[in-house]
């Protein structure tokens, strides 16, 4: 993926949202400070305050917008997406990517500190992240915790558990979807990702629940 493209498409649908103003200022104020200074605690505390900035507004993704997007990073989708999410995702890529060992520290960093929204944005970022490969396991972690928001922003309209989970991995995720009530026909990849072993345990999974009386998730069918 085109990190470049990527970041300038991101900005511009950015310019495009009603009332964006005051957060285009700010975020091309800080670049330039980023730029021209690139110290971790600006990014840091960019990353940090973006929502003091930026609004929490819904945005709006035109189609042509939703087609560039896929076109760079197929999968990848922001619809749905609040505007300070959408930014802090942008600012990310920020972030000069030439060495893998300091990029990948300062990026694990924010997902050791992170409040909700900025784990949030963080999951949302895995697809156009720089070296995929190194969050595989950060993004399994985000799976197993209990919070809706996280394993949302992962499970869900994300392409980065498909390109980038070993069977293992994905088959605990879809069974984590079907226990927390995720709406399973959003994750990319299901239909392609379907294997025996998770075959066989969703129906001992079904056969559990019909022996306690309890109903079948929607969609489980699909996997079976």
């Amino acid at each position: 993926m085109n990190i470049s493209q990527m970041s300038q498409t991101l900005f511009y649908l950015i310019e495009q949202q009603a009332d964006s103003e005051k957060a285009v200022n700010y975020l091309r104020q800080q670049t330039d400070a980023f730029q021209q200074n690139p110290q971790l605690a600006t990014f840091y505390r960019v990353f940090t305050a973006i929502p003091r900035f930026v609004s929490k507004q819904t945005i709006t993704v035109p189609t042509d917008m939703a087609f560039a997007l896929e076109r760079i990073r197929p999968g990848f989708t922001v619809t749905g997406w609040t505007l300070d999410r959408l930014a802090r995702v942008w600012w990310l890529l920020q972030l000069p990517a030439d060495d893998q060992q300091t990029y990948t520290k300062t990026i694990s960093q924010l997902f050791k500190a992170g409040e909700l929204n900025e784990l949030v944005a963080l999951y949302s970022a895995l697809p156009v992240l720089a070296y995929p490969e190194s969050w595989r396991f950060q993004a399994t972690e985000g799976i197993r915790n209990n919070i809706a928001d996280v394993q949302s922003a992962i499970m869900l309209h994300n392409p980065y558990p498909a390109d980038y989970f070993d069977e293992a991995a994905w088959n605990q995720m879809i069974l984590k979807a079907f226990f927390t009530d995720k709406d399973v026909t959003q994750i990319v990849g299901l239909a392609e990702h379907k294997n025996a072993r998770l075959a066989q345990t969703l129906t001992d999974y079904a056969a559990e629940r019909r022996a306690a009386g309890r109903s079948l998730p929607p969609n489980i069918d699909l996997l079976m």
